[in-house]
């Protein structure tokens, strides 16, 4: 089963771009059909009320819960304090299944690596090419496991995602996603030194195209075993352990 591991969804409010404005998923579930993606993990558009559009992803998944997982999207710094009651809601109301965290909002935080360990949640953060954070990350919350997206940086940070590349071969509880990897060779070079068990398939949808992003993990040209793991078995793997 071929499980598209980081989508957004739902509404925004910012208005500044695509990225915390509404984002639709018709035109990527027919993308993603059309590839042979079988489920989805979705998450929230960057927006002012992470409670509100957590809320909107889970009518999302709730409406297809044999086709979409959920993430809690939480603000480190807006939402100190409240973060536990907001995890607590989304996984005992909404079902949900990680914690998202984003650099632009603001730092990843002990008060949310705390709430992933009390709920057995993996944190999907975007580092936004500081993945020096990684070995913070390894040494104090061992127990947690964390998801470094785009090889640690979309904007295409060459120094940053060789790093995390280091950061990947060296730390069982740090792992990437495939989603907006320009360089392709990182990637080959993040599963030749990582190992496969390290890399989950994501395609950072509805921008992306499921399917070219799909794509590049054919062309990894790993053995049937190995490109499951990245394609959903790494995936269910986390969220089973964790949970």
């Amino acid at each position: 089963m071929i499980i598209d591991a980081h989508c957004h969804a739902g509404p925004g409010d910012g208005l500044t771009g695509p990225w915390d404005s509404d984002l639709a998923l018709q035109r990527y579930r027919r993308r993603a059909d059309a590839a042979g993606i079988a489920r989805t993990a979705l998450l929230a558009a960057f927006h002012s009320d992470y409670a509100q559009a957590n809320a909107a992803v889970a009518e999302l998944v709730a409406a297809e819960p044999d086709r979409y997982y959920g993430y809690a999207f939480v603000h480190a710094a807006r939402d100190r304090g409240r973060i536990a009651a907001m995890v607590r809601t989304a996984v005992e109301r909404y079902g949900f299944i990680g914690i998202k965290v984003h650099r632009h909002d603001a730092p990843l935080s002990g008060e949310i690596c705390d709430a992933a360990r009390t709920f057995g949640l993996p944190v999907l953060y975007d580092p936004m090419g500081e993945v020096h954070v990684a070995e913070l990350l390894a040494e104090q919350y061992p127990d947690v496991n964390f998801i470094l997206p785009h090889l640690g940086s979309f904007a295409d940070q060459w120094s940053a995602q060789l790093a995390l590349v280091d950061h990947l071969a060296r730390h069982g509880n740090i792992y990437t996603d495939s989603s907006g990897i320009r360089r392709f060779d990182l990637l080959c070079e993040a599963v030749r030194r990582a190992g496969p068990h390290k890399i989950l398939f994501g395609s950072d949808g509805p921008w992306l195209h499921p399917g070219l992003e799909l794509h590049k993990i054919r062309l990894l040209g790993l053995g049937k075993a190995d490109e499951a793991l990245i394609t959903g078995g790494n995936f269910l793997r986390l969220i089973r352990r964790d949970r």
